[in-house]
């Protein structure tokens, strides 16, 4: 256990660099069993990532009360609800990124401007109807916007992506953060130009089998 507090760390602490994050905002999970009981190791509530020891991330039961001597971060409800609504998610990353709040901001889904749209599970990135942080509201309506997705934006907030992992989660939180900047971009010069439903479903059906799986 003492080894997945580190990664959760290390993964935090990686955010800034990547441009997913800036001081504390934002949080991440993984997926944890401590003392025989099934639940999720978390980033504490408005702690600087940089002060973080192994003993300040917080452990979460399922159906029960956190574990630790920190509070656990604010938007703790979405992380449980994703873990107990989608079994195939092992860690999560919610950052308040530029171009993903900009985006979230406008309340715009993204539509398939981009192929790799694709990676993320659909043939487009929604948003999440705005809800004040860390309600349960916000966390429903966060669950609605996942619907056959991996990551959505959540209105006048910022990003919220999972992976099978932490490395994966937090790979496809900076690809997302990427396709945003893309997609900013591209609306500076006028409304871009979508894929056909036809292509985006050809390229879902390549995405199933791509990267390494295992990863």
């Amino acid at each position: 256990m003492p080894e997945a507090r580190r990664r959760l760390i290390d993964a935090a602490r990686r955010m800034a660099p990547a441009n997913l994050n800036r001081g504390a905002a934002g949080n991440l999970s993984a997926r944890a069993r401590e003392n025989g009981e099934d639940g999720y190791l978390i980033t504490p509530s408005g702690m600087d990532y940089d002060s973080l020891t192994p003993e300040d991330i917080v452990f979460m039961r399922f159906g029960g009360a956190p574990s630790g001597r920190r509070k656990p971060s604010s938007e703790w409800r979405f992380h449980h609800d994703v873990y107990a609504g989608r079994p195939e998610a092992g860690a999560i990353v919610h950052a308040h990124s530029p171009f993903a709040t900009s985006l979230a901001c406008l309340r715009r889904d993204i539509p398939p401007f981009h192929y790799m749209i694709a990676r993320f599970g659909g043939d487009s990135v929604r948003c999440a109807g705005y809800a004040t942080f860390g309600t349960q509201a916000l966390s429903d309506n966060a669950l609605a916007a996942l619907r056959d997705r991996c990551a959505c934006l959540l209105a006048n907030h910022g990003m919220l992506v999972f992976g099978r992992t932490l490395d994966h989660a937090f790979a496809l939180a900076v690809e997302f953060e990427a396709l945003c900047e893309q997609y900013w971009r591209a609306c500076q010069l006028g409304p871009p130009v979508v894929l056909p439903a036809g292509e985006m479903q050809t390229v879902l059906a390549k995405f199933a089998g791509y990267g390494q799986q295992d990863s």
